[in-house]
């Protein structure tokens, strides 16, 4: 359970924005956005299949990057 107590003086937007900082860093936002909609399981695949080949092409580039890097010194 997040909780946040108000510091002395302290004005309710920056306490209501430290609650939502606190919000997103658990990651409650964006299960919450997840459940709003139902996701039909062959959309779930391919959203993560998505996400995996996004993350595969990064660490070719960052490989590739790496071994440059190591070449020219």
């Amino acid at each position: 359970m997040i909780r946040v107590e108000a510091r002395n003086g302290e004005p309710l937007e920056k306490t209501l924005r430290r609650f939502k900082k606190r919000c997103e860093k658990e990651g409650l936002t964006k299960d919450i956005k997840k459940c709003l909609y139902y996701d039909k399981p062959s959309e779930r695949r391919r959203r993560e299949l998505r996400k995996l080949e996004k993350r595969l092409a990064q660490e070719k580039l960052d490989a590739a990057a790496g071994i440059s890097q190591t070449s020219a010194q």
